[in-house]
């Protein structure tokens, strides 16, 4: 599956964003299942610090149960198995950490090239939500000022410039607050790649803002944990 053909066959997409740490394999069920009453696009799959040794276990069930894509959103080198479709290869343009710029991908680049999956180069930006976040504090990076969107749309265009073929804002997970509307709007008034949104996507009201704004990919993980039944609900905006 080529990921960049299913990003064109429809304008907007759908991902569930899983933490192999937040889920098990019942909670996994309810995921497949709640998954395959509507319409999604990807499961990316990942997290800033995985304690549980279960991301093998997530993807391959992922993968066993539903035709679903899996892509890896990696939060460091190790996460990477040959067993999913693609995985974001992420530089975080936002910050100004060589290392989650440059630096952490020249080690994982020999194995992600013998996985052989699909690498989907892309600029990572972290937008301020109001809280510290797991990736904030990890990435030893400062988010871009929500109120700033002049910032984001200069760092995206310097992103796409530099080759990234999809551009994602995050707010990071349970993110007090969300990424402006007017922020998405004028990041993709200026890029021409796709663009990406996460963080702090609530429900189906939030993320038809979001979509309408620019979004061309909305990424829900935390609100679905807490309540499996938002997949189909925020699914059906896809129909």
């Amino acid at each position: 599956m080529n990921i960049y053909d299913k990003l064109q066959e429809r304008e907007k997409h759908f991902a569930i964003l899983v933490d192999p740490d937040d889920v098990d394999e019942r909670h996994l069920e309810i995921l497949v299942e709640e998954a395959k009453r509507t319409f999604v696009s990807f499961f990316f799959v990942g997290g800033s610090l995985l304690i549980a040794d279960r991301f093998e276990k997530t993807i391959a069930f992922l993968k066993a149960n539903t035709d679903i894509p899996v892509v890896i959103f990696p939060g460091d080198t190790y996460q990477v198995s040959a067993q999913a479709d693609a995985i974001l290869f992420l530089s975080l343009i936002s910050g100004r950490n060589a290392d989650l710029l440059i630096g952490k991908h020249v080690l994982a680049a020999p194995v992600v090239k013998r996985s052989g999956l699909q690498v989907l180069p892309t600029g990572y930006m972290l937008i301020d939500s109001g809280k510290a976040t797991t990736a904030s504090y990890m990435s030893h990076s400062q988010p871009i000022p929500r109120d700033k969107p002049g910032i984001a749309v200069a760092t995206a265009m310097a992103g796409e410039m530099l080759g990234m073929k999809l551009i994602y804002m995050d707010g990071g997970s349970g993110a007090a607050h969300q990424i402006s509307t007017e922020m998405i709007r004028q990041v993709k008034k200026h890029i021409s790649v796709p663009l990406i949104i996460g963080g702090g996507i609530s429900g189906k009201e939030r993320a038809k803002e979001i979509l309408d704004a620019g979004a061309d990919v909305i990424v829900v993980g935390t609100a679905i944990e807490q309540n499996p039944a938002r997949i189909k609900e925020i699914g059906d905006l896809f129909a």
